[in-house]
């Protein structure tokens, strides 16, 4: 357990006030009034709130992999097991990208529902949409049916990765946040390692298709009832009793006991405590009223936002999903006769992007997210430039090639991959969380379904190596924008956060 939460306490908030108040230079910024105490958990009882709710990123991740091996298996005369095997280039793209077209649905449906339903309930009904869709693709009997199933889980997508980092980050201790959430993004690539391997044992077996995304209906399950049994938020519960949507004596009362089951605390006068520093927070900045949606784009709320998409965009238009995507492709112009494995390579990537999140998970909440990112971003922009030199001028060192693709995925795992979904769940204030949340959460799939969409095209106009080196300068571009705009947050509590933007 950690040590006592009461001990040395005002000494050391006051400092954390005037490090906010200093970091921003505005003498003007109000100190957070929630000086919260060092928190008291047991690491046991942290962890099933973050491990059922990061399965809806490893379902996520499993069906990048997975479909990579099932479009193979699908479009076999001899191995699909259907009459209509024979698809053309617009079906195969409906099943590849129609679960990214269900993820917008998801993340459009998220603004709406999620205050409403909860994090909680939001993240239940990811589980079934996640179970409807495997199971309609699984079984499906003709090509429109396989088609819904996709939209279907993808919308399971949308709202998972909406609801989940909410979920974690208003649930978990503060000084293992950045952790819990990094752990996410360790799930997503640990499902797409599992998918690959399933599309690898399944890929020559007749209808195996149909076993791979099978294979994802016991984790939507687990998922469901695992969230089923787990308590809700409890800063979602006394937003609720501040808004008027309950009683506020009850909604404490309730706020309590789930805190106390997140926290494994035995002392529930402690707990009781930290519900009344939360509460006297949510009173004091003002969050009785409902959230509109012009309010989004104002405020804190717009700092929030400028920071949460700007990462996200930049997560995906420096060339993430072209560069994962047409790994095969680059290995295979660059020479490497085993690049004609794409399963192969495909699961040798995806244990490179789980050790390097391994590591981003085991430093975040030492190192701090911007040095994080400036590092890995900074890494980022030079393997893509040498990429762009491989293809432009270094044609005859294709070692050139392969050294900066495995930089690109390393330097991309330390720092976009864990830490743009890291802090889209911190910077949101609490009554405008779910909104905002949902609306970076659509400009990420957006993002993605753009450059994924558009790489082959501006391929064919401009030539590979200047298109890499156009992502190159994008790269510099956000590590521009780091610096200048995303602020640190380890170690601070989401409400401190808050009174800082």
């Amino acid at each position: 357990m950690a040590d006592d939460p009461l001990s040395n306490s005002t000494t050391t908030n006051n400092k954390r006030a005037e490090g906010i108040q200093l970091q921003h230079g505005d003498s003007e910024s109000r100190a957070p009034l929630l000086l919260a105490p060092h928190e008291s958990y047991r690491l046991s009882a942290a962890i099933l709130p973050f491990l059922f709710p990061a399965l809806g990123g490893l379902l996520y991740g499993y069906d990048i992999g997975a479909t990579s091996g099932a479009t193979i298996s699908l479009k076999s005369s001899t191995l699909s097991g259907t009459t209509w095997y024979n698809l053309s280039s617009l079906q195969t793209g409906l099943v590849v990208s129609g679960s990214l077209y269900g993820a917008l649905i998801g993340s459009i449906l998220a603004f709406n529902i999620a205050d409403f339903l909860g994090r909680r309930r939001e993240l239940i009904l990811s589980s079934v949409s996640y179970l409807i869709g495997a199971l309609l693709t699984a079984a499906a009997l003709n090509f429109p049916i396989m088609v819904v199933g996709r939209f279907f889980y993808g919308i399971g997508i949308g709202l998972a990765m909406h609801a989940a980092p909410m979920y974690i980050a208003e649930t978990a201790p503060s000084h293992i946040r950045g952790m819990l959430i990094s752990l996410k993004e360790f799930f997503i690539v640990l499902g797409m390692l599992l998918g690959y391997i399933a599309g690898s044992l399944f890929v020559e077996v007749v209808s195996g298709w149909r076993y791979m995304y099978a294979t994802s209906t016991p984790l939507c399950f687990i998922m469901g009832i695992g969230m089923c049994w787990l308590p809700a938020s409890p800063r979602w519960l006394l937003l609720c009793a501040i808004q008027g949507k309950g009683n506020l004596m009850e909604s404490k009362e309730n706020a309590s006991r789930c805190l106390c089951r997140l926290r494994g605390q035995a002392s529930p006068d402690l707990v009781s405590e930290q519900v009344d520093l939360i509460l006297d927070e949510l009173s004091y900045v003002d969050q009785e009223r409902q959230a509109g949606f012009t309010e989004i784009f104002q405020g804190k709320c717009l700092k929030a936002m400028i920071i949460g998409c700007g990462l996200v965009f930049f997560q995906q238009v420096t060339g993430q999903p072209s560069v994962l995507y047409y790994a095969a492709t680059i290995l295979q112009s660059a020479g490497f006769s085993g690049a004609s494995d794409a399963t192969r390579v495909s699961v040798l990537l995806g244990l490179l992007k789980l050790i390097m999140t391994g590591v981003a998970v085991l430093v975040v909440d030492r190192l701090g997210r911007r040095p994080l990112l400036i590092g890995g971003v900074s890494g980022i922009a030079v393997s893509l430039f040498l990429l762009s030199s491989y293809y432009t001028l270094l044609k005859d060192a294709p070692y050139m090639a392969v050294i900066a693709l495995l930089l690109y995925v390393g330097c991309y795992q330390l720092s976009f991959g864990p830490i743009g979904w890291l802090m889209i769940s911190e910077v949101f204030p609490l009554r405008l969380r779910g909104r905002g949340l949902s609306i970076a959460v659509l400009v990420n799939f957006a993002s993605n379904a753009l450059v994924t969409f558009a790489f082959s095209p501006l391929e064919d106009l401009i030539g590979t190596g200047i298109l890499f080196s156009g992502f190159g300068v994008i790269a510099v571009a956000s590590l521009v924008f780091i610096f200048f705009i995303v602020p640190e947050t380890k170690g601070l509590t989401l409400e401190e956060i808050e009174a800082s933007l």
